[in-house]
């Protein structure tokens, strides 16, 4: 990885940092990218952030990209999953791949979560694949107002599965494998805040996504993952949701 150069969105914290100490610790150059504590500042939840991204790389990177970590995203119950978790990491990948088109061995991978196939309105998934921002974030409000806010999450990333798959086959053209992994609960610090250290909202989250390897996992167990699927030994697979789920998808989906 001496020479490889890799881009790192939500690199400030949870999967996105320990993704961005993974392969640092390897010997690569890693520029990393969130909205706080970053070689590049951008919102992309917004437009001028996503451009702001681009620019940003752009100079850090010399005009050369070799493996992108889109990871940055959000599980709140409004239309900013839609805006970041769907568009803002289309916005990064389409915003990048020239980039990564300059590369002998370009290599991308996305975050998603298992929580896709548990969760998610199919109204809200078919509006994001229409591509229409403004009408999918009108959508997301709908299901907040009507008191479903906690499907606009899982919605956002089965709607970017979708977009993926479709599209690791456009890639395939420039010799890009263009991947996601969905991890199953793992142990940052956003899932204690938000759910682990309540009991009541633990056992909740662990009967609707049991994971027999353990629950919650380990968040290094995907930053390992992360980093080998944009490594140059990752040369044949492609258009792949890789569940790192202990085997939680295994259980609900046998």
């Amino acid at each position: 990885m001496e020479a490889r150069t890799y881009v790192v969105t939500g690199a400030a914290s949870g999967i996105g940092a320990a993704t961005a100490d993974h392969l640092a610790s390897s010997g690569a150059k890693v520029i990393r990218c969130d909205v706080r504590d970053a070689d590049v500042l951008a919102d992309l939840t917004t437009p001028q952030g996503r451009e702001n991204l681009v620019s940003g790389v752009m100079s850090a990177s010399g005009g050369r990209v070799d493996g992108l970590v889109a990871v940055a995203g959000l599980a709140l119950p409004s239309e900013l999953p839609v805006r970041l978790n769907f568009f803002g990491t289309i916005a990064t990948l389409e915003g990048l791949r020239p980039l990564l088109a300059a590369s002998a061995q370009p290599r991308a991978v996305a975050v998603s979560s298992l929580s896709a196939i548990v969760a998610a309105d199919d109204g809200l998934v078919e509006c994001c694949l229409t591509m229409d921002e403004e009408a999918a974030a009108a959508a997301a409000r709908t299901l907040v107002e009507s008191g479903r806010g906690r499907a606009v999450y899982p919605s956002s990333k089965l709607a970017l599965n979708r977009w993926l798959r479709r599209a690791a086959l456009s890639w395939a053209e420039y010799g890009i494998p263009l991947n996601a992994v969905a991890p199953g609960v793992v142990d940052t610090h956003t899932a204690r805040a938000t759910f682990l250290d309540d009991p009541r909202a633990r056992a909740l989250v662990a009967a609707a996504m049991p994971q027999p390897l353990g629950f919650p996992g380990p968040v290094d167990a995907i930053a390992s993952l992360l980093a080998w699927t944009v490594s140059a030994a990752n040369s044949f697979m492609t258009g792949q949701i890789l569940y790192a789920d202990g085997g939680a998808e295994a259980t609900l989906r046998a």
